[in-house]
């Protein structure tokens, strides 16, 4: 590893992340840990049977387009495939989606914000999500909307101090049915984006999901076999987001102390109608790969504070070792308290608060300005930046994970990497930033077709599966089979009822 010795803890950081987090095992040169690196893509039993209160991934970094402002974006719902109407995904109306802020580093949110949801419909007595094209976030033919509400609440230790309604009743921007509903979506999105009272702006609907990893990992680390790489899993899916700008001054307790550790919760209601916290996420890998089952779904109801209850695994995770069983890279000495020192506080001289308390958050140095060429790797190619300083939308944790893994830190200079080294779909330049998500309709019309009304190419087109290379292209004459378009399930089902009774006819011949 390169660089100053705080760049060393980063890189362990990394490592921490990874073994701390259960990437560390993946010391393979191809090892694809992108699996391991799914953060908080159904991560614990619980929730994994709870879509809309999961969160998959959290970002967050300063602006670069408006260096003096920070940008959170945290992801819920994962696996969304694109046409998965009629019902389209929404944010839960029994939901709190919180974004938490430390600005002292004692482990405990002094700042939160609260988005919480509500869902309208205008026509019960059809199907459809969309009874016609939309081409605006308040057009009529868009049958089901969500609004939102944002609330920052002030804590000290723990104890409400203030609460202010900053956003009221803001529109969501609606899943992505298809061309023929939504013939163009980046409209919709851009209406999404809203202002905040105070300063800031905020932005809540579907995108691409921005994280990139092979989930193969999971078949017992690859079965040995590293043939199969280099397959973006999550291209193709979608994901709910909801994104933050606010001035940085306003997450800051003082301009001495400009770390913030920042980390995300899901609550809902139970069957008592109270409260309870159902997911957190901070860092990526954590609870997919560092916490065993039996600690899983009691971590996603913890908080930062109480992370000495989960410190055993930490300072032994188990990837390592099941990486050394199937691959012999003998795994690092145990207990791993660099692991601890860098993961749970942040490095040193980059994004460690003073009188930390070790606790799982991504912390943030905000007075780091954004770089003019951002590496991949984040602080491990001397981009600080980067991940672990927080988490941009490009950085690949993975690859930096492995790398520091495998020693990169401590001599050990190495290239590994999982042959993922980006996202499908490039990300915005001005915020939200997220990709626009997939559409429900892919797949460009066959030659000679005139006005999509060649329902055998519309259908071929339609199955092809989600962010396929067949036909995939961003035509603008791609045709939707949405919910929009039900005229053409109708076809079909007639076509299909006509076939049949000339077949009973035949039959009745003979």
């Amino acid at each position: 590893m390169h660089g100053p010795a705080w760049r060393r803890g980063l890189a362990a950081c990394v490592c921490g992340a990874l073994a701390a987090g259960g990437l560390a095992a993946a010391g393979v040169t191809a090892l694809e840990p992108r699996a391991a690196t799914a953060s908080s893509h159904r991560e614990a039993p619980l929730i994994s049977g709870q879509p809309q209160y999961d969160n998959t991934d959290v970002y967050a970094f300063v602006s670069p387009d408006k260096p003096d402002t920070t940008t959170i974006v945290a992801n819920w719902l994962p696996f969304q495939e694109p046409a998965g109407g009629p019902n389209f995904y929404t944010f839960a109306d029994d939901a709190r989606y919180d974004l938490h802020i430390d600005n002292d580093g004692d482990a405990q949110g002094e700042l939160l914000y609260r988005f919480t949801f509500d869902t309208h419909r205008r026509n019960g007595d059809t199907f459809l999500y969309n009874t016609g094209p939309v081409t605006s976030l308040d057009d009529p033919d868009l049958n089901i909307t969500q609004t939102y509400d944002v609330e920052l609440l002030k804590l000290h230790d723990q104890k409400l101090v203030s609460r202010t309604k900053v956003a009221d009743d803001l529109p969501v921007a609606p899943s992505d049915v298809g061309r023929a509903s939504m013939p163009d979506y980046g409209t919709l999105r851009d209406q999404a984006v809203r202002k905040l009272k105070g300063g800031g702006q905020a932005f809540a609907g579907q995108a691409d999901d921005p994280f990139f990893l092979d989930l193969r990992v999971f078949d017992l680390l690859y079965g040995g076999n590293l043939t199969e790489v280099g397959r973006d899993t999550l291209k193709g899916y979608n994901v709910n987001s909801i994104a933050l700008q606010v001035p940085t001054n306003a997450l800051l307790k003082s301009a001495d102390q400009p770390v913030v550790g920042i980390w995300s919760t899901t609550q809902r209601k139970d069957a008592h109608g109270d409260w309870t916290q159902v997911s957190r996420l901070g860092n990526p890998l954590v609870n997919e790969v560092v916490n065993p089952q039996k600690d899983k779904d009691r971590f996603n109801a913890s908080s930062p504070w109480n992370d000495g209850d989960f410190l055993k695994n930490v300072t032994a995770p188990e990837l390592p070792k099941l990486i050394e069983q199937i691959y012999r890279i003998k795994a690092p000495a145990e207990p791993r308290n660099d692991l601890v020192d860098v993961f749970l506080k942040g490095v040193k001289g980059l994004n460690r608060p003073p009188h930390v308390r070790p606790a799982e958050e991504l912390r943030l140095n905000t007075s780091v300005r954004p770089s003019d060429d951002p590496k991949r790797l984040g602080v491990l190619d001397g981009d600080d930046a980067g991940f672990p300083n927080g988490r941009r939308l490009t950085d690949d944790v993975i690859d930096a994970s492995l790398q520091v893994v495998e020693g990169e830190l401590v001599g050990a200079e190495n290239d590994l990497g999982d042959a993922v080294d980006a996202n499908d779909k490039e990300f915005g330049k001005a915020f939200p930033y997220v990709a626009e998500p997939t559409s429900g309709s892919r797949g460009p019309l066959a030659k000679g077709t005139k006005g999509g009304n060649d329902v055998r190419n519309q259908l071929g087109d339609a199955l092809a599966p989600a962010g396929s290379d067949g036909g995939g292209t961003d035509d603008t004459t791609l045709i939707a089979l949405s919910a929009a378009s039900g005229a053409v399930g109708f076809l079909l089902v007639a076509a299909g009822l006509l076939w049949w009774r000339g077949h009973r006819r035949g039959r009745d011949a003979y």
